[in-house]
């Protein structure tokens, strides 16, 4: 075992009498340690639960043989950190949780590692160490939120970003907006709809690093817990059998995940998650790979945001193993490939049916012929820009209009806010990408002002930041180069116009290619002030369109 390091022979006496102050006995020394990685912490909803999860998964190890070693893991809510200095925290957070976890398994010799997770940066910086340490690996999530009810309606999170629109339009008021806040979050969890932590942990099953059912099994129903037990147990028959991630999973696997991505219309953080965590499984992926599978994939649910059903509605639908088997129907799903269930996905898949037509579409009658993210170029984002187009409205596919320049997230809250977006505008956000922010900032208080406005059908949002999973409406972000790096969107000016062509897969600044090189001579990058962690960041931090990766 890799853990005899720390355990056998004469020279690890001190390595023993220090593991047995922490009361393991010698029979416990003779059986695999088994790191568990908890992201427990008391300020996020998805985590606020997570002890229990983590004593269910220590009692599946114990049954199975195997001694759990509990470890603490940092985590940031996204939603808390939304629209103030937090946010530039967020990504951050996910390279140095990838950072600190390999520095646990590494440092006590762990023979195998379960990966407690739920939210945002957290699960996508836990898949990262997996494949970089690349011992057996499995994660588990804590599960989705259920929806609220107001005024009876199914609400979550968006809907109180999006109610600030409404109360400045007079379309709400403070008070129920009150009532609103109260009851849109109703159960700990991650925030309901197809946001960035429940499609990471969709796509943590598709990918093959996590048991059928993490993805949807909602955070207050007791197959959750059940499903935690089976992980512990798990843990154990991979060590035993030597499979670690990168043994396993490969191209086939990330391919499979990007399908599934398509299909559900998952967050554009995906994008860059899937290519960090690809490049800690020696697997070669780059933007064009997520369009070539987008084109051919339909869109099968519309999930919140981009329509009306949750994660929990998708749950009962058939989860992420019925979306699966619906796609396999047009070849998009490599069966051959393995998971740490033990089984190929073609074995977990045999008996797997669709329980709700409503909820999953039949491939040959989906919400859309492509997938829900595509990739646009143009003289704008020469190495690409990412838009959710599932949740673009059809009048906004195709948009020109003038730019509306601002050069951070805030001025353009406040001009959105004050009513001095107007109908047809371009509002482009800039120096707000992985260097420039730094930490490319999630734009959803903006895009949810937007929408609160009752300007989603005809106001675009472009920005070098991201967006949260919750973001609907036509918005491109990840527009790399970035402004910080002098890509073309620094010298983009106050009513150039801006041609937006999903379809086509284009994003053209009408501005001539001679003006452009003028103004490039004249431009000077906008400088911020950096300490800490952010200085760090913004010297190691690569371009979007290489998953924010840190070299």
């Amino acid at each position: 075992m890799r853990s005899d390091r720390i355990k056998k022979g004469i020279e690890r006496a001190p390595h023993r009498s220090l593991l047995k102050a922490l009361g393991f006995t010698d029979n416990e020394l003779n059986k695999p340690l088994i790191g568990i990685a908890n992201s427990f912490n008391e300020i996020i909803p998805g985590h606020i639960h997570l002890r229990q999860i983590v004593e269910a998964v220590k009692a599946g190890v114990r049954e199975a043989g195997g001694v759990p070693v509990e470890f603490g893991v940092i985590g940031v809510c996204d939603g808390i950190a939304m629209n103030h200095e937090g946010m530039r925290y967020s990504l951050p957070s996910r390279d140095i949780i990838a950072d600190s976890i390999e520095i646990m398994a590494h440092a006590h010799a762990f023979d195998g590692l379960v990966l407690v997770t739920s939210c945002d940066k957290i699960t996508p910086g836990m898949m990262m160490a997996a494949f970089r340490v690349n011992i057996p690996s499995i994660l588990i999530a804590g599960g989705p939120m259920l929806t609220g009810l107001y005024k009876g309606q199914k609400v979550n999170l968006i809907s109180v970003f999006e109610a600030i629109g409404k109360v400045q339009k007079k379309a709400m008021t403070e008070e129920e907006l009150k009532e609103l806040e109260s009851c849109a979050c109703p159960t700990c969890g991650s925030c309901a709809g197809m946001f960035t932590a429940n499609s990471m942990n969709c796509l943590s099953e598709a990918i093959g690093i996590a048991l059928p059912g993490n993805g949807t099994i909602p955070a207050v129903f007791a197959d959750r817990i059940r499903l935690a037990k089976e992980t512990g147990r798990k843990i154990v028959e991979l060590v035993e059998k030597g499979i670690t991630p990168r043994k396993i999973i490969n191209r086939k696997s990330f391919e499979n995940a990007i399908a599934v991505d398509m299909a559900l219309g998952c967050s554009t953080n995906t994008v860059l998650h899937l290519m960090a965590i690809a490049r800690e499984a020696k697997v070669d992926l780059d933007l064009k790979v997520f369009d070539e599978i987008s084109k051919k994939t339909p869109v099968l649910a519309k999930l919140i945001p981009a329509g009306y059903h949750s994660v929990v509605d998708l749950h009962f639908a058939g989860g992420i193993p019925a979306v699966l088997k619906e796609l396999s129907k047009l070849n998009l799903i490599h069966l051959d490939v393995k998971t740490v269930s033990g089984k190929t996905l073609k074995q977990l898949l045999k008996d797997v049916e669709v329980l709700d037509r409503e909820v999953i579409r039949p491939v040959e009658n989906p919400y859309h012929k492509e997938g829900g993210i595509a990739v646009l170029y143009g003289n704008l984002a020469p190495e690409g820009a990412v838009v959710k187009t599932s949740a673009v409205l059809p009048e906004m596919l195709k948009h020109v209009g003038p730019a509306r320049v601002f050069d951070s997230e805030e001025e353009a809250y406040q001009a959105i806010l004050a009513g001095k977006i107007k109908k047809g505008d371009v509002v482009v956000i800039r120096y707000e990408g992985p260097k420039g922010g730094p930490g490319m900032r999630e734009m959803l208080s903006p895009t949810s002002a937007i929408i609160g406005m009752g300007l989603g059908g005809s106001v675009a949002l472009i920005t070098d930041g991201r967006f949260s999973g919750g973001t609907q409406g036509a918005c491109i972000g990840h527009v790399s180069p970035e402004a910080a790096e002098g890509g073309p969107i620094a010298l983009v000016k106050e009513g150039d116009l801006i041609e937006i062509d999903i379809p086509q897969r284009k994003l053209e600044l009408k501005v001539s290619e001679r003006e452009l090189e003028e103004r490039k001579k004249k431009w000077k990058p906008l400088k911020k002030k950096l300490e800490g962690v952010l200085k760090k960041y913004h010297s190691l931090v690569q371009s979007s369109s290489r998953g924010a990766i840190l070299e």
